[in-house]
């Protein structure tokens, strides 16, 4: 099939926008690829102090012939989603002695649980938690013992901050490890009813806890196609996971042999083999391109637009908010997975699932099928299913019919003929807004601004009665250089009960509104951020805001706005309590929600 002319053209300009940079962190990987097997430079000091804990493996890890696993994980049992990866450890090291091989748990990097956080102060370290994966990964590493890394990550900055580090450490093979998601459980949708229901002060706390409980019931990833599982998806349509790997359960047989096969593929892709795959020859401008169709086939999380720039920049490739766009009109919506409909991951994954979209997405001509991937040369790889078989995995060709046509459809017959992302420009900057879940008729708000500056305040308001109009909730000072740019999941409840009761309701922000958060339009990113002279430091109540998802437009109407002084928030708290003293210079030096909001790249 043809490539995509859209496709084709957005590549190749950010192949020619990327040249010189890219070229410098490719000729830095080469490089450091030739020194060959990290362990040769290691005197024989740094080795016993390397191998002292090893037992029977350090004969092999002496010579240079046996490859070396580097671990990376980010356990801990905080996050539903990575409690299973208590076990992986073992497995791995378990795999890599039986093919010959070692493997060493590197180093662990934090993993903070945004369900914890949402609507906490924690919240304002979550995005910056990011970088400090990268940093923490990038510690693990530095030992320099390593021929290959397994990394084990599943949820929102972790994969993100994962990528970050394996693509500074590019010169070696890494294979990305999932856990999979929790069963099925109490249904998303239900979820958010008595969420609102509980905004309203129609039922008690006790009901809305039921309801989370029996929501959030076990090991694994949340059910609702947020970030968490956007980045398992991301992962397969850039090749760093095993095919069909991203949605199967926690402990189960397939689960682990999955596992088991991929410490087995990492030690043979290094380069003591025949077939050396380094990150860094994965991660170039068509695989980044590639899982940008696959965010926008979904209709995947709105944090991807910041951390898939991030993660692209540290190999050297250059992405803008206008690619994202262009890749987003030409990809058609083929998912319906909450918040985007009423099916869980569980049920997508059953349906047909990432295999199923890769292969129509290459039939399409939407995907560049010549990519290299951990598994082998070609995206086709990934069209494929992973099935148990006597005890040992196998990949069979994926059926290429939906099992559920209102969860999964085919590309030349999708739910809309156009992704779930666009980005937004005008007077108040750019920003992007997620309209996968939100209804036509809402694409376009014109409507007085209430102004806020946290969104306690907003919740407030709400209580107050202050809100019960036509309203563009302006909510600022949410940005990286602010506080942090938490997550205002939580006036998610609000926003939707102010709109079923009949009124125009928008979110404009300079801070983030998670994919997961659903119907009510959100103009979200908005750069520049108001501590960094955005127009929206200068919006006052009752000014016009139009917000026109439709023709990719965020403006406020009026004359005269850009000449009044702009507004000075009150940040004597945001600096200190719950950690936030220690990051300090990352508030000081991080950049533009638009270029990624990174500190490290």
């Amino acid at each position: 099939m043809t490539l995509n002319a859209t496709i084709a053209d957005v590549t190749a300009r950010i192949q020619d926008r990327s040249k010189d940079s890219r070229a410098l962190y490719l000729n830095r990987m080469r490089r450091a690829a030739e020194d060959g097997p990290r362990r040769a430079h290691l005197t024989c000091g740094n080795q016993a102090h390397a191998y002292a804990a090893m037992g029977d493996a350090k004969d092999r890890l002496v010579g240079e012939t046996a490859p070396n696993i580097g671990i990376i994980t980010a356990y801990n049992d905080m996050l539903s989603a990575h409690q299973p990866f208590e076990r992986f450890p073992a497995l791995i090291k378990d795999t890599a002695l039986k093919n010959g091989g070692t493997a060493q748990v590197a180093g662990g990097v934090p993993a903070m649980c945004d369900g914890v956080t949402q609507g906490q102060v924690g919240m304002e370290l979550s995005l910056f938690s990011r970088d400090v994966i990268a940093l923490a990964a990038g510690v693990g590493l530095s030992h320099n013992t390593f021929d290959a890394a397994v990394y084990l990550g599943v949820c929102d900055k972790i994969v993100p901050g994962l990528i970050i580090a394996a693509a500074t450490f590019g010169y070696i093979p890494g294979v990305f490890l999932p856990a999979g998601p929790m069963p099925s459980g109490l249904p998303n949708d239900e979820k958010s009813k008595v969420r609102q229901q509980f905004a309203k002060g129609e039922v008690g706390r006790d009901k809305l806890m039921e309801a989370e409980m029996a929501s959030y019931h076990s090991p694994g990833t949340c059910t609702f196609y947020g970030t968490a599982n956007s980045n398992q998806m991301l992962m397969e349509f850039m090749g760093l996971h095993l095919p069909g790997a991203s949605f199967v359960n926690p402990d189960t047989d397939l689960r682990d042999a999955l596992t088991e096969a991929g410490a087995k593929r990492a030690l043979e892709i290094t380069a003591l083999g025949n077939d050396y795959r380094p990150v860094c020859d994965i991660l170039d401008e068509k695989t980044f391109v590639n899982g940008l169709v696959g965010l926008m086939a979904t209709g995947g999380s709105t944090n991807l637009v910041i951390h898939i720039i991030a993660m692209a920049r540290a190999a050297g490739v250059l992405l803008d908010l206008q690619d994202l766009a262009e890749i987003s009109d030409a990809t058609p919506l083929m998912a319906r997975v909450y918040p985007n409909g009423l099916a869980d991951v569980n049920h997508f994954h059953a349906a047909g699932g990432l295999g199923y979209m890769i292969g129509e997405l290459l039939d399409a001509g939407l995907l560049h099928p010549d990519t290299k991937t951990v598994m082998g040369d070609g995206l086709s790889l990934y069209a494929k299913e992973p099935k148990l078989k006597d005890g040992e995995i196998v990949w069979e060709d994926e059926l290429r019919e939906t099992q559920n046509d209102r969860i999964l459809r085919p590309a030349k017959d999708p739910f809309a003929p156009q992704g779930g992302l666009k980005q937004l420009s005008g007077n108040l900057g750019r920003g992007v807004i997620k309209v996968s879940a939100v209804a036509p008729e809402r694409h376009i708000i014109e409507a007085p601004a209430k102004v806020f500056s946290d969104q306690q305040s907003v919740k407030d308001a709400f209580k107050a009665g202050d809100l019960n109009q036509d309203t563009v909730v302006v909510v600022r000072f949410q940005g990286p250089k602010a506080n942090g740019m938490p997550e205002l999941h939580g006036l998610t409840p609000v926003l939707a009960n102010m709109q079923d009761k009949g009124h125009k309701v928008a979110l404009v922000t300079d801070g983030r509104m998670s994919g997961a958060s659903g119907k009510v339009p959100a103009a979200i990113h908005v750069t520049p951020e108001a501590m960094d002279g955005g127009l929206i430091g200068k919006i006052n109540d009752g000014d016009i805001v139009r917000l026109d998802a439709k023709a990719g437009t965020l403006e406020v109407l009026g004359e005269g706005i850009a000449d009044r002084t702009a507004a000075q928030p009150d940040l004597s708290d945001n600096g200190h309590g719950v950690g936030r003293e220690l990051f300090d210079i990352f508030r000081q030096t991080v950049g533009r929600s638009d270029a990624g909001a990174g500190v490290v790249v």
